[in-house]
Formats: structure tokens, sequence, C-alpha cells
């Protein structure tokens, strides 16, 4: 062979070695790159982990939460306590926050703590034996309350006004806050245009502590949603199951609420209202006619059926546009789960026994038998 082709063929295997090498360092590169990413990615996302981690669960949520440190635990016991009742995100963070700091002299007791608390705080806290004052003040909302009657009982027990209560209650920004707060609970459906009160049926019946003595009127209420949305929050699978809005639920659980008497069975109840929803009858629930009165009274008249109201359940068909009341979670179950039953009416007794029946025969029959002749 020439040389000529000797040149040519070494110049071309030097060429492909070339072009090979390039590939090379192309590839060391970018697995370079790559693994210089991944290794940033992990040093910053651990800390934001442990930045998050040493902030309070929950600044704006000073529910106490009681908490028993036994005898003889240790910082590991200690944090491990704490993460369970949801004081703390994450217990190792605490622990080496606290071999860090070099605390010391933990005592073991019965504490109320609360999700709001500073790591500080915290073991300032477990120090001293004790963890926070006694509330301040606290309010009872019960069931079947009225947005209304809600910003009645809390203005006896504060120094606010109901006008101001109520201002609070249907002003859109406050509204607009929660919803950004609470956003599987609060739904556009909550702003149509024919729901009297955005907010009526969404503030838990339940009792609330206060720790300062004076909070705004947001403090005072945002506690009332919270507890809502932590109730609401836990049958939210089953109701996309049954392709029903939580604003659907929450009307349903306030009509039953309003008829149901300590007597009565609430799914029976509930079977009733659906019942006749699936055979389009009107649901004609007096407690819906007196809410588009805006009153309340013992008794319902013939008269009043007449209220034109898209709350009015003996003209309107279908669920009203909102609730008329706060549910209790009794009634909320009842909503998700009624009995399976025929029944299509029902009437109290005076006694406050509920009678179902299947047809209007027997109903008035009923009516005649415990409340015409009595």
């Amino acid at each position: 062979m020439s040389e000529g082709p000797k040149k040519d063929t070494f110049r071309k295997k030097l060429m492909e070695k070339q072009s090979e090498a390039r590939v090379v360092r192309r590839i060391v590169l970018t697995v370079f790159i790559i693994l210089i990413i991944a290794f940033s990615g992990i040093i910053g996302g651990g800390y934001l982990y442990i930045k998050s981690s040493l902030e309070p669960v929950d600044p704006s949520d000073q529910t106490a939460i009681n908490v028993t440190i036994p005898i003889g635990s240790s910082v590991s016991n200690i944090s491990s306590i704490l993460e369970e009742h949801n004081i703390i995100k994450d217990d190792r963070v605490f622990k080496y926050y606290i071999k860090f700091r070099n605390e010391s002299g933990f005592q073991a007791g019965d504490y109320k703590l609360n999700k709001s608390m500073t790591f500080q705080e915290i073991i300032k806290s477990l120090k001293k034996g004790k963890v926070m004052n006694e509330a301040a003040f606290q309010i009872t909302i019960p069931e079947g309350r009225q947005l209304t009657e809600i910003a009645s009982i809390i203005a006896k027990n504060t120094e606010f006004e109901v006008d101001d209560i109520l201002a609070t209650l249907t002003d859109k920004e406050f509204i607009d806050s929660m919803r950004a707060k609470y956003p599987d609970l609060l739904t556009n459906e909550i702003y149509q245009k024919e729901v009297s009160y955005a907010l009526e049926g969404y503030l838990f019946p339940a009792t609330y502590p206060y720790y300062t003595k004076e909070p705004t009127i947001e403090e005072v209420l945002e506690p009332m949603v919270k507890k809502t949305s932590e109730v609401v929050a836990k049958y939210i699978p089953e109701l996309q199951e049954q392709d029903m809005s939580v604003h659907q639920f929450v009307t349903m659980a306030s009509l039953i609420e309003e008829e149901a008497t300590e007597k009565a069975d609430r799914e029976k109840i509930s079977s009733v209202f659906y019942n006749r929803m699936k055979k389009e009858m009107p649901l004609q629930t007096d407690p819906t006619v007196l809410y588009a009165l805006g009153e309340h009274k013992d008794r319902v008249l013939y008269a009043d059926l007449e209220v034109d109201s898209p709350y009015n359940t003996y003209k309107n068909r279908g669920l009203p546009p909102g609730p008329i009341a706060n549910a209790g979670e009794v009634s909320l179950i009842a909503a998700l789960s009624p009995e399976d039953t025929d029944f299509l009416y029902f009437l109290a007794t005076k006694e406050g026994e509920v009678i179902f029946t299947k047809t209007l025969a027997e109903h008035n029959e009923a009516k005649n038998k415990y409340i015409t002749n009595n």
C-alpha cells in the first residue's frame, strides 16, 4: 500500500477519535451540570424544609391542645409527643434545635399548647411547667343558628356591635380572604346572586376559646370558618364520589338541622328530602319559609307559604340557594348518608317525636292524629 492511502486512513481515524472525544466531553459536562443542579436542588429543598419546620404549624390557630409530658421523658420523647399533637412540624428539627441551643430543664406535666407557638415559646413553657394563660373568654355557638343570630351571640360576649360584626361577615374583602385560606370549603357557589349571606352555614357550632382580651372581629370569626373547613374536609372524597358540591352538602345539612328535634332520626329526614328531589317534588320544609320571611315563630301560616323568595321550598323545587343555618356534624353525616326508605313526608309531634309516612293520605292522617286533634 502506498504512503498516500495510509496517511488518509490515519487522518480519518484521528478525526473519528477527536469526534468521539468531543462527544465524551459533552456527555461528561452535561452529567456534571445535572449533578450540580440536582445537588443544588437538594440543598435548596433541604434549606426550605428546615426553614418551614422552624416556623409555627399555624400562626392563626390558638386553639388549646392538651399535651401530657410523662416523667422521665427524653428530648426525643418530648419532640415525638409534640409532633403527634401537631404542635410542631418535624420532631427531628425540634430535637436538633434544642441540642444546638443547649436547652434543658424540661418538666413533666399536663400542658395546654397551640399550633401558633414558636419553638422558643414551647421551650419556655415546658421549662416553667405551663404553656399559656387560661382563655381570656370563650364563645359558644349552638347548632342551628343563623348568621344574624351568631352575630348577636358574638356581640354579647365581646365589645363589638351586631352591625359591625354583620358588616365584617358580609364584607367581600373578608370573605375573599377566607376563600383564599379555605378554597375547598368556600367555593364560587357562595357568591350566587340569590344567596342571602355568603358565609351563612359556614360558622361551625362549637365552643371557641380566645387568649387575647381584645381580638379583632376577624380573629373572632376565622376560627369558626376554619373549624367548618376541618370538619367538612373529612367528607370531601365521598362528596366527589356522589358528585355533590360542598355548598350543596352544607345546604342540605342545614335543612336537616333545622327540621330535626332531639328525638329525630336525621338519616330518615335526609331520606325524605332526597326522595322528594328524585320525584321532582318540592321539599316543602317550613324552616326555609321562615328564613325567607326573616322571622322566628312557632307556627307557619298558609299565607306565609306564598312568600316570594328563592328560599321558599314550597314554591321552588330542589335545594334553596344556600344554607339557612349552621349544622352540627350529626346533620352533616345525615346529609351524606340518608337512610334507604320510601318516606316522602314527616311531621314532628308536640313531644318531639317525628312521624314518617309514604303517602299524602298517611301524612294527613298523622297530622289529624298528632297535630290537629291536640
